[in-house]
């Protein structure tokens, strides 16, 4: 007995062994192709078809038992009939709808992908096309928001259709941004508005000087710093800082002004914002509605396909990322039964 146990543990150690040397030659190929292949890939959802697949499953759904085989039967048909068509030419060519989807965080790090995203759209879109971005994004540096307004712009210059549709908020960047569509939409309660422009810095010289510890710092260049963390700050520097600020709200108010004529931009350039109902009424948005409302309305006349530019992940990439989730789920489960035995009679 002892000896046969003996070969059934050295037949499962030699299946390990070659186990672990599979996955390892794998991973290797694996890392191989993803550093020699493309490292981006884009992702096309006719949002048609999607729908129409939603829709077919709800009306099975809520239809009788004994007349499901019929409505199946039907839907076949439509879907022959439809081919039928498309193979012999019959039918209106519909324009295309083309979605960009936009989240921005403070250093509106999406502009990359974005700019790329444009670029794919811009070299297949056709005249009666149009561009819809749903965007979301409550602002952030001036430079960073910039170069995405700019991106925008280029759909604006090859003379295609643009709109944008916001359902939480664009205040800020995100409005300079915004602003760049033929016609901009909200969600009623979405944030709108934000044109102004804000900085700060904590200054640490008065605890320094307390504890006698001197900071030098040498310029060349009369306004090369004019507010520091360490320093002592003059009120020249505090003067020419601010009028930087100003500088940065004329251009901003310039921006927005020129791509909405009919706003009375010294009412709204106040740093205020206001919801979607509001920022009807004073010329910052165009209508009223969600992004997928509009969406849906749009696939009535047009094509909708959903453009997105995914970055892949090497396998290591993927592999923490799923022990992160992992270790998140584990975690957030345990929280959940600790609070949850708060409750239980003991």
């Amino acid at each position: 007995m002892s000896e046969w146990l003996t070969e059934f543990g050295m037949f499962v150690a030699q299946l390990l062994t070659l186990v672990v040397i599979g996955v390892l030659a794998v991973t290797v190929i694996l890392r191989v192709r993803g550093e020699t292949g493309e490292r981006t890939r884009l992702r096309l959802d006719e949002l048609n078809g999607t729908r129409r697949n939603r829709r077919r499953r709800m009306q099975l759904a809520a239809s009788q038992p004994g007349a499901r085989k019929r409505l199946a039967k039907a839907f076949r048909r439509d879907d022959k009939e439809h081919d039928r068509r498309g193979r012999k030419g019959e039918g209106e060519v519909l324009s295309t709808v083309w979605v960009l989807d936009f989240h921005g965080d403070i250093k509106a790090s999406g502009t990359g992908q974005l700019a790329e995203e444009v670029s794919a759209v811009l070299a297949v879109a056709g005249r009666e096309d149009e561009v819809v971005i749903r965007l979301e994004s409550a602002g952030g540096l001036v430079h960073g928001y910039g170069l995405a307004a700019a991106e925008l712009d280029r759909l604006r210059e090859a003379g295609l259709s643009t709109t944008v549709c916001v359902d939480k908020v664009a205040a800020s960047g995100g409005y300079l941004m915004a602003c760049a569509a033929d016609q901009l939409r909200a969600a009623p309660f979405a944030v709108i508005g934000s044109i102004g422009v804000v900085a700060q810095l904590p200054n640490l010289h008065r605890l320094l000087k307390r504890h006698d510890v001197d900071v030098e710092m040498l310029t060349a260049g009369r306004y090369k710093r004019t507010l520091t963390v360490f320093g002592e700050n003059t009120e020249e520097g505090r003067e020419k800082f601010r009028e930087d600020l100003e500088t940065t709200h004329e251009l901003f108010k310039r921006h927005v002004a020129e791509r909405r004529p009919g706003l009375d931009i010294e009412a709204v350039a106040t740093g205020e914002i206001w919801y979607g109902s509001d920022a009807v009424s004073r010329g910052l948005v165009d209508a009223l509605g969600t992004s997928e409302a509009y969406l849906v309305e749009r696939m009535q006349q047009a094509r909708v396909i959903s453009l997105k530019l995914e970055h892949k992940q090497k396998l290591g990439d993927r592999l923490g990322m799923a022990v992160s989730r992992g270790v998140e789920h584990g975690v957030e489960r345990g929280l959940e039964m600790l609070d949850a035995g708060r409750w239980q009679k003991r």
